[in-house]
């Protein structure tokens, strides 16, 4: 005889005896629950709207003449120039400094620690030893950056690619080689300023400082697209960073390359790091600046939140103080040096607060 009476088997989220139920606003993901999400929205909606009110203030501010016209835009182009300038370090420096803090497991660290700058800073500086003011003049150009850029980029592959080769082969020990490698370079540069003419010093000493007014916006072309590039990588790659910021074992079980995932994660950062120091020069604080502001603001593990809010993060600070400084204080070339000196602030700070690296 057949009963009418369906039964219906419980969740399997339900809890077990004794334990209390678990909060109905209480989510698995990204977010701990709705009013996370709405913060986090409301944060990356403010942030889009500094932005774009900081564009629109950058083009107008003491530009008399009609908006979008041929005149307009012919007093806007260099801000527009700066803009984009400002809007591609900021994008490389985000992002690889997220990014490289997520493959070192340590929120401390940043891309400059590999010897980066030190190498910029050293093929400036040879360039003027062997070939003076006059070479400088000569070599500076398309092929001068694209050198710097893939020298860079090479050097730190072949770095990753050795350390990484060995069966002793582990990140600590990868970042103890860059670290003294980058000493070796700045001392090095050093040397051979202390053996340049004080007029060549004084043309040298202005490129080794990161200055937005320093960029030579010819060569957007070719940054752009590269920056691009490798910026949607780690985009794309953001769910895999996720496990890997899980450190090595959980990864592997999870089917994530550990190995081969960081590898290719920093061969990105690289590329990305390259680009800004070629462009503009060295910026040894700003990534941890904005990454560490991002952390705090999101309070999310998902790098598809942080990433974003990186970069916003870095282009409403870094383009606030060029702003200030550039259209409402006659102090432009102090822009990057202040923001340096905050982001320096903050990270011993951070160092202070920890108590460790």
């Amino acid at each position: 005889m057949r009963s009418d009476v369906s039964f219906t088997p419980a969740p399997m989220s339900a809890a077990p005896l004794g334990a209390s139920a678990p909060s109905a606003d209480r989510r698995v993901g990204p977010f701990s629950g709705r009013a996370h999400r709405r913060r986090y929205l409301l944060i990356l909606v403010g942030l889009i709207v500094a932005s774009l009110a900081l564009v629109v203030l950058v083009l107008t501010w003491g530009n008399s003449q009609i908006p979008f016209t041929e005149r307009w835009w012919r007093v806007s182009r260099m801000r527009s120039e700066s803009l984009i300038v400002i809007a591609l370090v900021t994008l490389c420096q985000s992002f690889a400094t997220v990014s490289f803090q997520t493959v070192t497991g340590n929120r401390i660290l940043s891309p400059s620690i590999m010897g980066f700058e030190s190498l910029y800073i050293l093929i400036q500086t040879a360039v003027v030893f062997f070939f003076g003011i006059s070479g400088l003049a000569e070599i500076d150009g398309f092929a001068q950056f694209v050198i710097q850029a893939a020298g860079m980029v090479v050097f730190a592959v072949l770095l990753y690619s050795w350390l990484f080769s060995g069966r002793l082969g582990n990140l600590h020990v990868m970042l103890l080689v860059g670290i003294i490698i980058g000493a070796g370079l700045g001392a090095l540069s050093a040397f051979m300023q202390r053996m340049l003419d004080p007029n060549e010093f004084d043309v040298l000493r202005a490129r080794m400082f990161g200055n937005v007014g320093n960029a030579n916006t010819e060569y957007l072309w070719f940054v752009i697209p590269v920056c691009a590039g490798a910026a949607g990588g780690i985009w794309l790659l953001s769910r895999r960073l996720d496990a890997v910021a899980l450190g090595r074992d959980i990864s592997t079980s999870l089917g994530v390359g550990h190995k081969r995932q960081v590898m290719f994660t920093l061969t990105l950062v690289t590329v990305l790091m390259a680009m800004s120091t070629s462009l503009v020069g060295p910026m040894t604080f700003l990534g941890f600046l904005v990454a560490t502001l991002a952390y705090a603001v999101t309070d999310t593990y998902s790098h598809r939140r942080i990433l974003p809010v990186a970069w916003l993060l870095g282009f409403v600070i870094l383009g606030g103080a060029y702003f200030l400084l550039r259209h409402v204080l006659p102090m432009v070339d102090t822009v990057t040096i202040i923001v340096e000196l905050i982001g320096g602030l903050v990270f011993l700070i951070v160092v202070l607060r920890r108590g460790r690296l």
